[in-house]
């Protein structure tokens, strides 16, 4: 690694022309995956390539293998198993995406509806089950103990902080550290995983690797926290599912925590009332809104993730200047900078 300590700085941004710019550097790599995944997921049960094809075709903005296929560029790597691996962890973000959906009863995604508002529960749960198998399955082909042992113990920490987020649902006891952790362990342990397999795959070093997996756990932190402050903030047709849905299933998030914290009694009796009681009264999402506008709650929420940024960033210090490595900060201010 270089000791140059090359200044990152936040780039101003247009959100929509952001992933047009990273796949115009990566556009091969990203084809070489979309092959991959197309082929493994083929099945002679019909219900399993159509349902898994409903959601890895709807318009996904393919983060996480993004994130693989440009840290393996970062260090020059030539090969072809960066591309393997970023459609592994592809495949495990969409099972688990298949089984959120079902747990949460959503019935839009990416501005489409949901599986299981198409198929019912049952069959994503089952096909997302089908998808993790499968992801192991490549991997066992691909013969690597160290990619392995680093994907299987995204999955159990990804499943841990599954549950965790639903202990603390409807739960306005919820801390902010706990809503953290269970962001860290639901989201961004997977960005920290696609990171680091990109230089596990180049041959880097231990230091190497450590740095990008921090930068993708920062990355994700801040990815999450803004996901949540979109559903107070962003509209419809933007966000790609409905706005209020959080509210809806009781989540408890960065912006209610606060709001909650900050919120006279009067306030805090209408959270419980909502979020605890689920007992909802028409026009209480519209002003829940109000209430996360007036004490400053989404502000709060930016700026901390903005933080997390800047500590992603900061991972990205050691290394060359370079495209990707331009890309990947390009990456930490569209997390925070982003509306959909």
């Amino acid at each position: 690694m270089s000791l140059s300590h090359t200044p990152v700085t936040t780039t101003s941004l247009d959100s929509a022309s952001v992933l047009q710019r990273l796949h115009a550097l990566i556009g091969d790599d990203l084809l070489a995956t979309n092959r991959i995944i197309v082929a493994q997921l083929d099945s002679q049960v019909e219900m399993i390539p159509t349902l898994g094809s409903h959601l890895i075709n709807s318009g996904g903005k393919r983060l996480r293998p993004i994130l693989t296929l440009l840290v393996a560029r970062l260090f020059g790597y030539a090969g072809e198993g960066h591309a393997l691996l970023a459609a592994v962890v592809e495949f495990i973000h969409t099972a688990t995406l298949l089984h959120d959906d079902v747990v949460d009863k959503s019935e839009r995604r990416r501005g489409k509806l949901t599986a299981n508002a198409i198929w019912g529960s049952k069959a994503p749960v089952l096909v997302g089950d089908f998808l993790f198998s499968r992801s192991f399955q490549m991997l066992v082909a691909y013969g690597d103990l160290k990619v392995l042992r680093i994907l299987a113990d995204a999955c159990a920490v990804i499943s841990e902080g599954e549950v965790m987020q639903l202990v603390v649902s409807n739960d306005l006891a919820t801390t902010e550290s706990q809503y953290l952790e269970v962001v860290s362990r639901k989201t961004a342990t997977l960005f920290a995983a696609a990171a680091r397999l990109g230089a596990v795959v180049s041959g880097r070093s231990e230091a190497e690797e450590s740095a990008l997996g921090h930068y993708g756990e920062y990355l994700g932190r801040a990815f999450q926290v803004i996901d949540d402050a979109l559903d107070y903030s962003s509209s419809d047709e933007a966000l790609g599912k409905t706005v209020g849905d959080d509210f809806q299933e009781g989540k408890i998030t960065l912006p209610v925590i606060h709001a909650y914290q900050q919120g006279s009694a009067e306030e805090r009796q209408f959270w419980r009332r909502c979020l605890e009681d689920k007992e909802y009264q028409a026009g209480d999402l519209q002003r829940a809104i109000a209430l996360i506008h007036a004490r400053g709650s989404l502000q709060y929420a930016l700026q901390a993730a903005r933080r997390m940024a800047e500590e992603a960033k900061e991972q990205l210090a050691d290394f060359p200047a370079s495209p990707e490595r331009e890309a990947l900060i390009l990456l930490a201010d569209f997390s925070v900078s982003r509306s959909f």
